[in-house]
C-alpha cells in the first residue's frame, strides 16, 4: 500500500460528492423526507419516509428520478413518469424529484454547504502524489456546490447529473458514471479507486471492477458498505494517510 493507503497500482481517484467531499448527505435526506412525507399523507396507511433506512436503501447516491421510482416501488405506489421539466407540484416521478431538488436548493441557500476537512486534505495529498482525480455525482448541482466550497480545482474531470444526462449514462448502482470518469482520465477501471459513502456507490464500484473501493462511513453502516463491495471502510479519508 502507498502513503495514500491505496494499492500501488492505482493511478486515479474517483470521488463521490455528497457525504464524501461535502456534508450534504443529511440535507439531501431531509429534503427527501419532506418531499415524500407530504406525498404519502395522501395515501392512507403509509408510514412516513425514514430518513435513515429508506434513504440509505432507495435514494442515496441515485439520480433523483431513480430514487423516486425505487422508493415508491417499495411502497407499492406507481406514478406516471412525466418529463424532466415537470413542475414540482406535478403528480409524476419527475415532479416529485423536482420538488425534492427545490427543497434541497432552499436548504443549501439557507444553511450553506460545508466540506469535510479530512477529504480536502486527502485530495491535496492525492494531487501532490501525481494521481488524477474525478468527481462523480448524481447531482445536477455538483459544479455549483464545488464552487461554493472552493474545491472545483481539485478535479480533472467532472461526471455529474448534467453530464450523465447529456451522455445518457445510467446512474448508480450502475457503474457507467464511474467508468466514464476513468475513461475521461485515460485510465483503466482496474487502475482507479472509488470513494463512496452510498450503498449504491459500492455496488457501482464492484460492478465496474475498479481497482479499489473505499467506503466512507458517516452514519454507522460499515458492515453494509463491506457487504456491498467495499475493500476498506473509513470514517474519514484522513484515516487513509496522505502525509509525506
Amino acid at each position: 500500500m502507498t502513503a495514500l493507503g491505496l494499492p500501488d497500482t492505482i493511478q486515479a481517484c474517483l470521488f463521490d460528492l455528497d457525504g464524501v467531499v461535502t456534508k450534504t448527505a443529511v440535507v439531501h435526506a431531509a429534503a427527501w423526507k419532506e418531499t415524500f412525507d407530504a406525498f404519502l399523507r395522501g395515501h392512507d396507511g403509509q408510514r412516513p419516509f425514514d430518513a435513515a433506512a429508506d434513504y440509505d436503501e432507495y435514494v442515496d447516491g441515485r439520480p433523483r428520478a431513480d430514487g423516486v421510482r425505487a422508493f415508491l416501488d417499495s411502497r407499492g405506489i406507481h406514478l406516471p413518469e412525466g418529463t424532466p421539466d415537470d413542475p414540482p407540484d406535478a403528480p409524476t416521478v419527475h415532479g416529485l424529484g423536482n420538488r425534492k431538488n427545490e427543497l434541497l436548493l432552499e436548504k443549501i441557500r439557507t444553511q450553506g454547504v460545508e466540506a469535510y476537512d479530512g477529504t480536502l486534505r486527502y485530495l491535496e495529498a492525492v494531487r501532490a502524489h501525481g494521481l488524477r482525480t474525478a468527481i462523480v455525482s448524481s447531482s445536477a448541482n455538483c459544479r455549483d456546490v464545488l464552487r461554493s466550497i472552493g474545491a472545483e480545482h481539485f478535479f480533472d474531470v467532472r461526471i455529474d447529473g448534467v453530464v450523465a444526462a447529456e451522455r445518457h449514462l445510467p446512474g448508480k448502482p450502475h457503474p457507467d458514471t464511474f467508468l466514464a470518469a476513468a475513461h475521461d482520465l485515460g485510465v483503466e477501471p482496474a487502475a482507479a479507486a472509488v470513494f463512496e459513502d452510498a450503498l449504491a456507490g459500492m455496488d457501482a464500484g464492484r460492478a465496474g471492477r475498479f481497482g479499489y473501493v473505499v467506503g466512507v462511513d458517516r452514519v454507522g453502516q460499515t458492515d453494509a458498505l463491506y457487504a456491498h463491495g467495499a475493500d476498506t471502510v473509513v470514517k474519514d479519508l484522513a484515516e487513509l494517510g496522505g502525509k509525506e
